[in-house]
């Protein structure tokens, strides 16, 4: 009886041995063969997808063979481990193995956003829209319940969202990217606030901001920006206007067709800053941190005006005289070539994924907001320079007519 059950117990043992081996073998074979595909392409791994039904699917789709033997297998030996969200590139003779080195670390396809410099709202969510790789929350929601959405309610959009390359995995929502750029410009800004100059005319850092679009529209030639910065914080504490052409244009909204007129620049509208004094109420366009930082640095120095010599770069002048023989010669007796905004480089730097339309934005109604308190200054001649962003200049009136 005891040799019988001795004998029964050996091959119980065999037996069992035999299986383990087999099943190790077949989930080493399960592990290495290759998935079925003939051509490189994305495999998505949707928000909540557990490891099971992405065997399933994966079978069901003839990409792979035995999901229940890679069930077991994740079971007994990656338990816990996170199956992270979005794309995977799989490739002819990758094996189930190498996905699953994928999937542990988290190495899915990365898009890229770029939001620009001096773009306005609207052309951000222009940008966010035709972004096929993105989740649309917003689509057809004002630009209020935007703000609802990212949080922030009764904040005006306009220049509160940071210009930079953002990069992202399919099925990042659009109320996620928009959160990340709003969260990198209240960053970004605080930290040159903190670190500005003295003496600035500015009551917090909202109005830097809008300084800062004046700059990030007139000139995008780096060095420039500090001069720019300058002539207007001047001329802010000695009480005289503005006088800077984009700020008609977004005011005049889709109205713009490419130049302003006399008239445009005598009509009032809560951001010509012809024909008020102080900023504007709010930013006119999106803002980079060395325009941040030439407002709340602006260059010191004695000029007052600054008019576009048309290769995109600007001739400062003191004094009115100086000015209007910069005027006669840059902008009256004009080069064919002549450009207010820098030539573009070659070769010419790639372009985002989604590019918007280059329309400029049709304002909203602007929040009421307090001005500076600085009057104008008797017979206080225009500003002469041509509008930022490659429009055409003004029809002015000649130096002589300028009162």
């Amino acid at each position: 009886m005891r040799r019988k059950f001795l004998l029964l117990l050996e091959m119980g043992l065999i037996l069992a041995g035999l299986a383990l081996g087999w099943s190790a073998w077949k989930v080493n074979s399960v592990l290495e063969q290759p998935l079925h595909v003939t051509q490189e392409r994305l495999l998505d791994v949707p928000n909540g997808t557990t490891p099971n039904r992405m065997f399933y699917r994966m079978q069901t789709e003839g990409l792979l063979d035995d999901a229940v033997w890679l069930r077991l297998y994740w079971r007994f030996n990656m338990a816990g481990t996170p199956l992270h969200t979005g794309e995977y590139r799989i490739t002819p003779g990758m094996t189930v193995e190498q996905l699953f080195d994928a999937w542990r670390r988290g190495d899915v396809v990365q898009y890229n956003l770029t939001l620009v410099e001096g773009w306005t709202f609207r052309q951000v969510r222009s940008a966010v829209a035709k972004h096929e790789k993105i989740r649309h929350t917003l689509d057809g929601l004002s630009d209020a319940e935007v703000m609802d959405k990212l949080g922030h309610t009764g904040v005006f959009p306009e220049g509160r969202f940071f210009p930079d390359t953002y990069r992202f995995v399919r099925g990042m929502s659009d109320v996620e990217l928009l959160q990340q750029a709003y969260m990198r410009l209240d960053e970004v800004l605080a930290k040159e606030w903190a670190e500005r100059t003295t003496d600035l005319p500015y009551r917090d850092p909202y109005q830097a901001l809008i300084m800062a679009s004046l700059v990030e529209k007139e000139t995008g030639i780096p060095q420039e920006r500090g001069q720019i910065a300058g002539v207007f914080v001047r001329r802010m504490r000695l009480g005289m206007m503005l006088q800077t052409d984009p700020t008609v244009i977004y005011g005049m909204g889709e109205r713009y067709n490419g130049k302003i007129t006399r008239a445009d620049l005598r009509e009032p509208t809560p951001y010509n800053t012809y024909t008020m004094t102080g900023l504007p109420p709010t930013p006119i366009a999106m803002v980079g941190r060395e325009a941040i930082h030439a407002a709340l640095n602006p260059s010191e120095g004695t000029s007052l005006y600054f008019v576009a010599r048309g290769d995109g770069s600007h001739v400062f002048s003191d004094d009115l005289d100086d000015h209007n023989s910069a005027v006669r010669e840059f902008q009256l007796k004009r080069r064919s070539d002549y450009r207010s905004s820098p030539a573009p480089q070659s070769p010419s730097a790639p372009q985002p994924e989604s590019q918007p339309g280059s329309d400029e934005a049709a304002p909203p109604e602007a929040p009421e907001v307090d001005q500076p308190a600085a009057q104008p200054a008797p017979d206080e001649p225009p500003v002469q320079d041509a509008p930022a962003g490659g429009a055409q200049a003004a029809e002015r009136p000649s130096p002589d007519e300028q009162h």
